[in-house]
């Protein structure tokens, strides 16, 4: 059997907005555990902006998940780069709770006027994630939009 026949096909989430903020003050929004949940809509548990630490989020239940989600920052630069697993979910679920094991990484680029982030969400796969993908593409495009408004009372 070729590589190609055996590697699983994936699909990313991918959503841009530019702010009008410096990196240090979306940084924060991003990387602050109050500021977190407000933009987010759950609240991390254990997080830290350093590599190698583990932290959780709290999900609605489905099936045999718990509805608990593991992280590990895999990157973190000041001001540039947040990136992180995130796993969750039992096998034993077909639809929302299926099992995931994917990637988050949030990319900050300085431009005039403020700041461009870019967040990717990797690793889907299909169709095991089919419905995962397609719940939080819609949910990424919302908690981003409201970075920008947390940002600027941050910035305050």
């Amino acid at each position: 059997m070729t590589e190609a026949a055996i590697k699983t096909a994936t699909q990313d989430i991918v959503v841009e907005e530019v702010f009008p903020h410096a990196p240090e003050i979306i940084w924060k929004t991003l990387t602050t555990g109050d500021l977190m949940a407000r933009w987010l809509g759950m609240t991390p548990t254990g997080f830290a902006a350093a590599k190698g630490t583990r932290f959780t989020y709290q999900t609605t239940p489905a099936g045999a998940w718990d509805g608990v989600i593991h992280c590990e920052v895999l990157e973190a630069l000041r001001n540039e780069r947040l990136s992180y697993s995130w796993k969750g979910g039992d096998e034993s679920n077909t639809q929302y709770g299926s099992r995931l094991d994917t990637i988050v990484t949030l990319t900050l680029a300085k431009i005039d006027g403020g700041t461009r982030l870019r967040l990717v969400h990797s690793g889907f796969e299909t169709p095991k994630n089919d419905v995962a993908f397609r719940n939080m593409s819609g949910g990424w495009k919302k908690v981003v939009g409201r970075i920008g408004a947390i940002s600027g009372e941050a910035a305050n």
